[in-house]
This record gives structure tokens, sequence and C-alpha cells, in this order.
């Protein structure tokens, strides 16, 4: 696909410095750069939020479970901590998935999805997200399984759109520096914010424009 540029509304990314690449996509308010987001990340002014689900260096990419993607080795390694704590540097509120594989500080306040599957489930029956601000735990419960997924660690838009209301303030512009296959901008344009998603993969960002092009999502 070739890259998508739309002058109107202003993207997300204007907020900041010049950026020195070319947004592989910018519509409607979201804008993909395919770069590594630790050049992108240093040309952009402050989001309100940082969604994020960060690769958690466990090697679920190449798992056998996951038999309907082709194994890949991205999951081999988490984020270095500077990167993480630069993401978060990034934005006034956090929210991260797997947060508990990155050393972040102590937090009362997490997300957890509970994927509504057996105690024999040979995968785990939930996953939480680390988020930076003070609060109750909250958990939002819908099953792993029912959904179209072009990315093998995909998570469902409802529940990204579910963690964009749970900032103790309204959020309007979004950050996703590992963005792999869109969802957050997808769930971000949903609920009518300005986001900006950063991925290394073109063969993600890609597949991130297509579901973005598709049709009208609001």
């Amino acid at each position: 696909m070739s890259k998508t540029t739309d002058a109107t509304p202003p993207s997300a990314a204007s907020l900041g410095s010049p950026v020195p690449f070319v947004p592989y996509y910018d519509r409607d308010g979201i804008t993909i750069y395919n770069a590594d987001c630790r050049k992108v990340l240093p040309f952009l002014d402050r989001f309100d939020l940082l969604l994020t689900d960060p690769p958690y260096g466990i090697g679920i990419a190449a798992n056998p479970v996951r038999q309907r993607h082709e194994k890949q080795d991205w999951d081999n390694a988490r984020p270095p901590k500077y990167l993480v704590e630069m993401a978060i540097e990034a934005a006034k509120y956090s929210i991260i998935w797997g947060g508990n594989y990155f050393g972040l500080p102590a937090s009362r306040k997490f997300l957890v999805w509970d994927k509504k599957q057996p105690e024999d489930f040979s995968l785990a029956m939930a996953e939480q997200a680390w988020c930076s601000w003070d609060g109750n735990a909250k958990a939002y419960t819908r099953r792993v399984l029912g959904y179209a997924k072009v990315h093998p660690t995909q998570k469902p838009e409802d529940l990204m759109r579910w963690c964009i209301s749970q900032p103790p303030e309204h959020v309007e512009t979004i950050l996703d520096p590992f963005m792999g296959s869109g969802t957050t901008l997808v769930a971000a344009k949903l609920e009518g914010r300005r986001a900006v998603g950063i991925e290394i993969s073109e063969k993600y960002c890609e597949a991130a424009a297509n579901r973005l092009s598709q049709g009208t999502l609001f």
C-alpha cells in the first residue's frame, strides 16, 4: 500500500516539532510513522494518553499455538527500560499492557482483561495493564476468541476503547509507540480522538492503514 496523506484535519503529530519522517498514513487526525520509535519520540509534543502494548520479551510470536500467524522473533526481547520511560514521559497518563514485564513503579491502579477462559486454557486467562495514576483496579471481561486478528497479540478494539475511557480526565490525544496492527489507533478514531502510532514493521503499518481506511468508523 502506498503512503496515505490528507492535509485536514491537523494530525496529532503536528502538536510538536516537525518529525524528520514522512508519515506512512496521515488522515482524519490519525498519523502512522513506519520507523523506530526511538527516532520519532523526541520530536513529538506531549500527549494526553500513552496507550500501548509493547513486546513482552516472552517469545509469544514464535509460539506454535499462534499457528494462524507466521512465526516471528519480534517478541524475543522486551524494549529497554529507558525506551519505556521515554514513552511514559511523552504523555500525561499512561496505560501499558504487560507493564509487569518492564520494572515500572508500584501502582495501585491497573486494568485487567478477563478473557473468560477455563482453568485448563493453555494460555493466560487474563492480562494486566499498568497505569501511571492512582486509583482502584478495574476489570474488563471479553472472550479472547471471536474477533479477527492480523497480528498474533492483537487486542480487541472494544478493550482499547474501554482503556481510553479510564484516565481520570478526558483525553484528546493518544500515543502508541509500539503500534502493531493499529488497534489503539482504530479505537482512537472510533472515539473521535487524535492519535499517533509508531511501528517499525512496514507489514503492520500497512495492516493498520488498511484497517483505518475501511469505511466510516464513526
